[in-house]
């Protein structure tokens, strides 16, 4: 019975606080990918490169910062123009979908969750965002209508005591 009870305060306080599972990436680590990619290109191995700006994309649509976020959904969606292998596009489309996600955009991270559960169903990653987006859609939703019936209270009272002033 406590168990059940830790669960529903524990599940309450994550409504509230709209925690999730997703991990953020402090600026110390974006520069550093952001070195490694210039190291790489200065090397001019292409495969490094590859590898590095990668990492970059995941640092940048991880972090707290907006810019960021923006800067690398727009590097990932720049590499998803050139062909490659199902798995890398998969990854790619992930961290687009995290990205989506940071930007506020649920409906198209949700798109990009599915569209990895297609090209590998059972992955663990994808399954968590998809329910992350889902749970947050629903919470937005819940509190859209709480704003709404507080405001449509609000104002069917403001009536109620203009027509009682009136008599």
């Amino acid at each position: 019975m406590d168990a059940k009870i830790s669960q529903f305060f524990d599940s309450v306080g994550s409504f509230f606080s709209g925690g999730d599972k997703i991990p953020w990436c402090e600026r110390d680590v974006i520069a550093g990918c952001e070195r490694e990619v210039q190291e790489a290109t200065d090397g001019g191995n292409e495969e490094l490169k590859k590898e590095t700006i990668m990492r970059l994309s995941w640092a940048l649509v991880h972090s707290r910062q907006a810019e960021d976020v923006q800067r690398g959904i727009a590097m990932l969606e720049a590499s998803l123009a050139n062909s490659s292998p199902p798995l890398q596009d998969r990854e790619k489309l992930y961290l687009l979908a995290v990205g989506y996600y940071r930007t506020g955009d649920y409906s198209r991270s949700r798109q990009l969750a599915e569209r990895c559960l297609e090209i590998q169903p059972d992955w663990r990653q994808a399954l968590v965002l998809k329910k992350t987006v889902e749970d947050k859609i629903a919470k937005d939703g819940v509190i859209g209508i709480g704003i709404t019936a507080t405001a449509v209270g609000l104002i069917a009272g403001g009536i109620a005591a203009a027509l009682a002033r009136k008599k």
